[in-house]
């Protein structure tokens, strides 16, 4: 019987433990390498579409997910002054599509996904600072000096990944113009007690809101898209004045204004577009999630790609066994056109939820209205082959 390779994943965040989930249960030998002492997440949200659930399925982890996390009755969409756009019950989305979308905290994510490991399989506090690689060997070096070798290294190291770096390069990342702003509010903070009137997708000119439950409902997890030329700095962890937000969105609905004086503590962070990589694969390395194809948020797809990753990667390895490398091929050739697709899609999704005339927002607005009600795209956004998808079926592998 062929042996299955070592595998060591750069990345103990939400990619490289999916991806340590699914090859541990395909047999594989796997050791996760994380740079932060322990496994935790900011005080953020992670937005699962219905194909990332499908895949958290595949890997029997839905139902501790859906645990953990909220499921709204139904999504909304709406314009900046609260009109409706349309609103999506989540019943029908999961008829459609063959599962609902779930939200959670990344912490919560982080602790189910942890708890479905061994304990001894995440070596914490290592931070990798190149690896090396050819057809028959691939290695690693962390900033303490060590070095470890293994059949195969998957970099799951995020947007700034050292991994991707050692491979091809430096990326260029370009400034969009626009940023975020992101909070957790309690409900019991704000003055409706209740998520309902905020929770959703709002548009307006210059800027867009999103806005949804976790932990059973319990907390708000606020992101604000705003365009502005200024502020480049791209770090998740930057704190701004509340009185900043309230002032970016002074004309937005009364609700929403209420919503953000409630908020105690508010961050900031600049939005930077990469082109789709040509490659993710040299010799016996290969990349994952955000170190692969990091993406605007506007889809709500970056978790949800990288789940699709890791449960694809798996498949892949163990349908080749005994050829790491036509493994790693298989698993670039059919995940590298679709997160490519949805990167770009992303890209002009931004754009499209930021429009300033009140013409090109009304003409939107129908079209959505219109294609819901007529088409088969539940999202009356041409986005549906998004959540269609299932990465743990046979045709998910590009054969």
């Amino acid at each position: 019987m062929a042996r299955h390779p070592r595998i060591a994943i750069i990345g103990g965040g939400i990619g490289g433990l999916v991806a340590a989930r699914a090859l541990m249960g395909r047999g594989f030998t796997v050791e996760v390498y994380e740079s932060s002492p322990e496994l935790k997440e900011i005080g953020a949200g992670v937005a699962l579409g219905p194909n990332a659930m499908k895949a958290l399925r595949a890997l029997d982890l839905e139902t501790p997910i859906r645990a953990a996390g909220y499921q709204a009755p139904y999504e909304m969409l709406r314009t900046w002054k609260g009109r409706v756009i349309s609103k999506t019950d989540r019943a029908g989305t999961a008829a459609r599509y063959g599962a609902s979308a779930c939200t959670i905290h990344r912490a919560d994510m982080l602790d189910v996904l942890a708890q479905s490991l061994p304990a001894d399989v995440v070596s914490l506090g290592v931070r990798c600072e190149s690896v090396t690689t050819s057809d028959t060997v691939a290695s690693a070096r962390f900033r303490d000096g060590t070095e470890i070798e293994a059949d195969i290294i998957i970099g799951a190291d995020g947007i700034h990944s050292a991994v991707r770096a050692s491979l091809f390069g430096p990326d260029a990342p370009k400034f969009t113009g626009k940023i975020c702003y992101r909070s957790v509010i309690p409900v019991e903070a704000t003055p409706a007690k209740s998520l309902e009137p905020y929770q959703g997708l709002w548009l307006g000119p210059h800027g867009a809101l999103v806005i949804y439950g976790m932990r059973s409902g319990e907390l708000i997890n606020v992101v604000c898209h705003h365009d502005d030329e200024q502020y480049e700095h791209e770090s998740w962890i930057t704190e701004c004045d509340r009185e900043e937000v309230l002032g970016r969105y002074r004309d937005w609905h009364r609700a929403m204004r209420e919503l953000f004086a409630s908020s105690e503590r508010w961050y900031k962070w600049a939005l930077y577009d990469r082109d789709p990589m040509p490659k993710w694969t040299k010799g016996r390395t290969t990349l994952l999630g955000d170190a692969a194809h990091p993406m605007l948020p506007y889809l709500g797809q970056g978790a949800c790609q990288t789940i699709e990753d890791g449960c694809v990667l798996a498949s892949a390895l163990d349908h080749t066994r005994d050829d790491p490398l036509g493994g790693l091929a298989l698993y670039e050739r059919s995940r590298r056109p679709r997160a490519s697709q949805v990167v770009l899609l992303a890209r002009a999704r931004g754009a499209d939820n930021h429009l300033v005339s009140p013409i090109a927002a009304l003409r939107r607005n129908v079209q959505i209205a219109i294609r819901k009600h007529f088409g088969r795209d539940r999202t009356g956004r041409g986005e549906s082959w998004i959540a269609d998808y299932d990465a743990g079926a046979p045709d998910a592998l590009a054969l």
